[in-house]
């Protein structure tokens, strides 16, 4: 019924939706972009390839006036009067294509992003454990016949289909991760040597180098949990951990952007996130929304299959829904 009224209201959006975009700013976050098969986020990630992403890039140059971090900030304070709404890049991860693939599109393009890194991952030193669930299920799909101890692990039964063992897979969490490595032994995937040989994640060099080429490097946490699952020691001790890798680098220690989602982040940690004075602000990945925590901003997610345009138009479509029913505003507890 959701998607039937936002498709609905999808219909009615003018080709000049810029204008009519309910927000002063707009947040797109990507992951990766790459005409390559990506072993280790093809399954958890629907990233774009270049023709894709370029075509996302112009559509937002048509509607929005790029801005830097610096211009952000002055937006937010009130001190930077743009000629259109605002739209700031970001990417997470710290995927190594960022640095071949995305910064030289940007510069040619003349467009700043930020990329949201967790160090934990920083010169291939582990994988995120969502990676290596897509690893997995790479190999799953090649394998001719199951091992049986892997039913047992994913408490499946022995006559679990491929695609249930996949979404098994999927629904193993942070903290249940030592499951991903058990699973890694019986399908004979080597993590560490998948690091070694793909260098799936950036390097410092290569983040100080986009650094000096007027990017900006900041805060994902240190290896990427769901926050809403944390306990607020746990949270903040991941905060810190990043932030101290982040000033020692000389890297954009104003910002953090959550992990996966903000959802269940209540108010006690943002008023222990804001205790730092240097922290200017923070990002979620909830689309267009209002949150209660006005230092808090949402960005909208851009791999969801479809281009920039009607993802937009269907982020507004639902805001507007949202708005109706009084319900377009996140509100922290």
């Amino acid at each position: 019924m959701k998607d039937q009224l936002i498709n609905l209201f999808t219909v009615f959006e003018t080709a000049h939706f810029g204008k009519t975009f309910p927000l002063n700013y707009c947040l797109p976050v990507y992951h990766c972009v790459s005409d390559e098969n990506l072993p280790h986020i093809r399954n958890v990630i629907r990233y774009k390839n270049i023709k894709q992403f370029e075509a996302d890039i112009d559509c937002f140059s048509k509607h929005f006036q790029w801005v830097n971090w610096a211009e952000f900030k002055d937006f937010a304070s009130g001190s930077f009067k743009p000629q259109k709404k605002i739209a700031l890049l970001t990417f997470d991860d710290g995927f190594r294509e960022f640095y071949d693939i995305v910064a030289p599109i940007l510069e040619r393009k003349g467009i700043y992003a930020c990329n949201f890194i967790n160090p934990a991952f920083i010169d291939n030193k582990e994988i995120m454990f969502r990676c290596k669930a897509s690893l997995l299920i790479e190999a799953l799909e090649k394998e001719k016949s199951i091992h049986p101890e892997i039913y047992t692990i994913l408490s499946s039964g022995s006559q679990a289909t491929t695609e249930t063992l996949k979404k098994e897979i999927l629904k193993i969490t942070y903290q249940e991760k030592d499951i991903l490595d058990l699973l890694a032994e019986k399908f004979e995937v080597d993590f560490q040597s998948y690091l070694q040989e793909h260098k799936p994640y950036l390097n410092t060099e290569e983040l100080k180098n986009l650094t000096n080429r007027g990017f900006g490097i900041s805060s994902h946490s240190w290896d990427h949990p769901r926050f809403g699952a944390l306990s607020l020691e746990q949270q903040m001790e991941s905060i810190h951990k990043t932030f101290a890798y982040l000033k020692e680098n000389d890297f954009l220690y104003e910002s953090f952007a959550f992990p996966f989602t903000d959802f269940g982040v209540k108010n006690e940690f943002f008023e222990e996130l804001f205790k730092n004075k240097e922290i200017y602000c923070s990002f979620g990945a909830a689309g267009i929304k209002l949150d209660s925590e006005i230092r808090n901003f949402q960005r909208i997610p851009m791999e969801m299959g479809e281009s920039a345009e009607r993802i937009l138009k269907k982020e507004i479509s639902y805001f507007r829904l949202k708005k109706l029913l009084n319900k377009n505003m996140i509100v922290r507890k």
